[in-house]
């Protein structure tokens, strides 16, 4: 099908560094399949690139502007005047987004947000977020960049800098092209999930006529909106994360949170420079699950932290005991180069450290296989991601690709990658499900 590309007009005003930047504004709009309009009523949307040095130049802008508006009504206003912005919207209240000098990028994310470029195959060979390595059914969403977070094992905010987040309407663009490109589930991820947006003030876009803030329950109810699945990962324990629980209540997003506790010693956890309230936890993972029944809750832990004692361990297998987590992870603490932790006393030795791991993750799979087998006769929604000549192996609402279980459909071999079935469960181990179609 043929789809039309978006038509954007531009009125360059100022002096000749002025020209260049609207030169740049639409060489960038060009190379991503944007025509240009040589008339008002012929464009999706308007640039007026304004010129702010003299008063006079600053009056001609504010015309211009308003010619625009009422020719038009949809304008994106740049330039040397955009520094005042107060001044513009003053005037000008209904202009669709300000920007200063120089600012391309941002000049072409306020187009993006009003006038989408259209999916298409020679031009967009290189999608925003980059060419994928995953199956054409699931994707995953970056919504972030970087942490705020000094955890005492980590180096991620030396490596990748603080907390960068996305606007939530260039996240949702995305989104919509992974949509329309036959994505099934968006899996969301960043360093820190539960921070989104909290460097841009938790600001809002506009995406399809509608406001949506950098905030991740707002940016979570927009996702849900395209009727697929979305899964979020690396979930902080903020107290706001309780909000994302009636959105999978009301299957908006997945039953499924990725939580990394890492610990529940509040000795190791002070350590670690992590959140310590874990008898808090345990009681609003309780909660939780009394509002979603079917939540799944994945984690991740350290064991053979320095200075983690005996006493340490066996609180944690106490605790992990009772939370009753579904999907765990775990990992013997390394030195890693420009980590913290490296210089604090009790370095536990290595035959410790491996006998503690062998215990932690047999506590676990009895946990684990006990929940599992409780899906046995249930009817369950499975995605399939491959196909071969003993059947379909999937994945239900419960897993993630790579790091959790799958269902075998033994035998249903005619189904394909992609494929959305239900499925009655009929065998479980501590880790994968084996089903037939309902």
């Amino acid at each position: 099908m043929n789809v039309s590309s978006p038509k954007i007009g531009i009125v360059s005003l100022g002096c000749p560094k002025a020209l260049v930047d609207s030169e740049r504004i639409i060489t960038a709009l060009r190379s991503e399949g944007y025509e240009l309009s040589p008339d008002y009523q012929g464009a999706d949307a308007v640039i007026v690139n304004t010129c702010g040095f003299l008063d006079s130049a600053k009056a001609e802008s504010l015309d211009a502007i308003g010619e625009a508006m009422r020719e038009n009504g949809r304008v994106i206003v740049t330039g040397c005047m955009g520094v005042d912005e107060t001044a513009i919207r003053e005037t000008h209240p209904g202009v669709l987004a300000v920007t200063g000098p120089h600012q391309y990028e941002q000049v072409v994310e306020a187009v993006h947000a009003h006038a989408p470029p259209p999916p298409d195959r020679f031009v967009q060979l290189v999608p925003e977020a980059g060419l994928k390595l995953t199956p054409r059914h699931y994707a995953y969403l970056k919504i972030s960049e970087g942490c705020n977070h000094s955890c005492s094992f980590c180096i991620i905010p030396s490596m990748r800098g603080k907390l960068s987040s996305r606007p939530a309407a260039k996240v949702l663009y995305e989104a919509e092209r992974l949509v329309e490109a036959g994505v099934q589930e968006l899996l969301v991820i960043s360093q820190d999930t539960s921070a989104y947006g909290v460097d841009l003030k938790h600001a809002a876009t506009p995406y399809r006529g509608q406001d949506v803030r950098a905030h991740i329950t707002d940016l979570a109810e927009a996702l849900g909106r395209f009727g697929l699945w979305v899964r979020l990962h690396y979930v902080y324990p903020y107290p706001h994360v309780d909000s994302l629980i009636p959105l999978m209540a009301e299957e908006k997003i997945l039953p499924y949170i990725d939580i990394p506790f890492q610990h529940a010693s509040p000795s190791v956890l002070k350590a670690m420079k992590r959140p310590a309230h874990q008898e808090k936890t345990l009681d609003r993972i309780a909660d939780w699950r009394q509002q979603v029944p079917d939540l799944t809750i994945r984690s991740t832990f350290i064991t053979g932290f320095p200075g983690e004692t005996e006493e340490d361990f066996r609180y944690l297998l106490d605790w992990l005991k009772e939370a009753q987590l579904d999907r765990v992870g775990c990992f013997k603490f390394e030195p890693v180069a420009g980590a913290a932790a490296n210089d604090l006393p009790g370095a536990v030795p290595e035959e410790v450290k491996e006998e503690r791991w062998h215990r932690f993750m047999q506590a676990q799979a009895d946990i684990s296989e006990a929940r599992m087998k409780q899906k046995i006769g249930w009817e369950i929604d499975v995605l399939i991601d491959e196909v071969d000549e003993e059947g379909a192996i999937g994945r239900s609402k419960a897993d993630a690709p790579d790091i959790d279980g799958c269902v075998f459909l033994n035998g249903e071999t005619e189904l394909e990658p992609g494929d959305m079935v239900r499925a009655e469960v009929v065998e479980a181990d501590h880790y994968d499900l084996w089903a037939r179609l309902a």
